[in-house]
């Protein structure tokens, strides 16, 4: 690893300082790739949907899923082919819709050259389930073991997910100890939706005016491969070269697959579930049309429906986090053009993508004042049971928490099942932490108060360069081993992991 400690906070002085003005993506030194050939036109290709996947089999106990990670040869920019591993060979991934408190059993079956560990993403699920960094599926023939496997499972494994939990939008990805980054940027990634019947009788946006905006950025060689800077393309080595160390960040943006696409709307209200399934960049994401910024209505955030809607005219989206928010159109003229910006970005990376308002149309959706019943209020610190520190620092070469390198057997702390902890994050870098199985509202930034688009329930959060933030985390569901992280994938390969036991 050559990035010094001099180097690191050097940078995290320009992240620090560009978090102010909006440029913190782009920075000097921060990793960014650049495609060999010339970028496509922007605002050209059509929006893809992903393909909802369809049960393989329905039982009386759970609906039963089989998704297969194999290589595939697709056109991500045109003219060229850029190959990919995918979850069925597609970018991103089937998306699995489900009914919260129906379980899906999701049979993964590796036909890649590599190990794979697939995690889904705020979900609730068993430890056995949960995608651990070294819970491992290997291909036919695979030899040897993996080094730290702490379990091997031949060619396919069964994933079990309860659903017990709220209506959310999800995503699942790859998890494979020390290879995250360069295999979920390589294409191991999807999304899970889930649903209840509370959230269907509120009359929002639907159907075809329910639009998932997976987010992530990448580059590209000149004969359309993806490009990396992993040590080796076999990925026996891991960790990212050089000054990517700090995070990887690629030219072109691509939404659902397809680099800055352009959707023809209704002059109606919109749903945008927002996921940033970047690597490493986060993005201050707005939305313009003739010089204006039009509001966002937020109405969910990572793990579920906030209490009310909230307005806003931008948001920021780090790795892992999701926001689902309202947009109307309706107000705009026919044939209105309304670009997705990214005030973090700079050149090709400051715009996502493009909504035309083609036709007028009827729309009976509204946002209603109440979107969860009053009485599920948040949670104060005097519900939690006991506190504890966790710092994300870059710490004789490596990335750790606590000042400790990652340890698949060990354990930095025992919080007991159903109970709330109040658990600080401290960093000397951007990092988003994500924790696996609890689900967490956000107490205080160094002592003020969280971001507006912070509300309600959340995994990730957003920990900027020198600051303290608070969270209170309840830890329901399951007992058994999980895991928090810093989900720039470069850092979370670079040993930024630790365990909790819930007992």
């Amino acid at each position: 690893m050559s990035l010094t400690r001099r180097g690191l906070l050097t940078l995290a002085g320009v992240a620090a300082a560009a978090a102010g003005c909006g440029r913190a993506s782009d920075g000097p030194g921060t990793g960014r790739l650049l495609t060999s050939k010339a970028l496509p036109a922007r605002f050209t290709a059509p929006l893809p949907i992903p393909a909802i996947a369809r049960p393989v089999r329905v039982t009386a106990d759970a609906d039963h899923y089989v998704l297969t990670q194999k290589a595939a040869d697709v056109s991500l920019l045109p003219g060229r082919t850029t190959r990919i591993w995918g979850y069925d060979g597609t970018f991103p991934g089937p998306t699995l819709r489900v009914r919260a408190g129906r379980p899906a059993v999701v049979t993964i079956r590796n036909e890649l050259p590599v190990p794979t560990s697939t995690h889904l993403h705020g979900g609730v699920t068993p430890p056995d389930s949960d995608g651990f960094p070294t819970d491992l599926t290997v291909p036919r023939g695979y030899s040897p073991a993996p080094p730290m496997a702490r379990q091997v499972h031949d060619v396919s494994r069964d994933y079990r997910y309860p659903n017990n939990q709220r209506a959310a939008t999800l995503w699942y990805h790859d998890h494979r100890m020390d290879f995250t980054g360069p295999q979920v940027w390589r294409g191991l990634l999807g999304l899970y939706q889930i649903t209840d019947p509370r959230e269907e009788a509120l009359p929002l946006p639907r159907d075809d005016r329910d639009l998932p905006l997976m987010i992530c950025d990448r580059a590209f060689e000149e004969d359309g491969s993806f490009a990396y800077p992993s040590h080796d393309m076999a990925m026996h080595r891991p960790g990212a070269r050089g000054q990517f160390v700090t995070g990887v960040f690629g030219d072109v943006i691509l939404v659902n697959g397809a680099p800055w696409p352009r959707h023809e709307v209704d002059a109606a209200r919109y749903r945008l579930r927002l996921v940033n399934a970047s690597n490493a960049r986060r993005y201050r994401l707005a939305l313009e049309a003739g010089g204006k910024r039009l509001p966002m209505i937020q109405i969910g955030s990572d793990d579920g429906l906030l209490p009310a809607p909230i307005t806003h005219t931008e948001i920021i989206v780090t790795p892992g986090e999701r926001y689902d928010v309202v947009v109307d159109f309706a107000a705009l003229p026919i044939g209105t053009e309304v670009t997705l910006v990214n005030d973090f970005g700079i050149g090709t990376t400051a715009e996502v993508m493009r909504f035309a308002v083609a036709r007028k149309a009827a729309d009976d959706s509204r946002v209603p004042d109440r979107l969860v019943p009053a009485a599920e209020s948040p949670l104060t610190t005097a519900d939690a049971v006991t506190e504890r520190q966790f710092d994300f620092r870059y710490d004789e070469g490596r990335w750790t928490v606590n000042r400790q390198l990652y340890d698949p057997a060990g354990s930095l702390a025992a919080p007991r099942l159903d109970t709330v902890e109040l658990w600080r994050f401290t960093s000397d870098f951007h990092h988003p932490v994500h924790v696996h199985l609890a689900h967490f509202q956000v107490l205080s930034r160094s002592g003020r108060s969280p971001e507006p688009w912070e509300t309600g329930w959340k995994d990730t959060v957003d920990v900027r360069p020198y600051e303290t933030v608070e969270v209170l985390a309840k830890f329901a569901g399951h007992r058994g081993k999980y895991m928090l992280h810093c989900h720039n994938l470069e850092h979370e390969d670079m040993a930024m992991m630790a365990n909790f036991d819930v007992i």
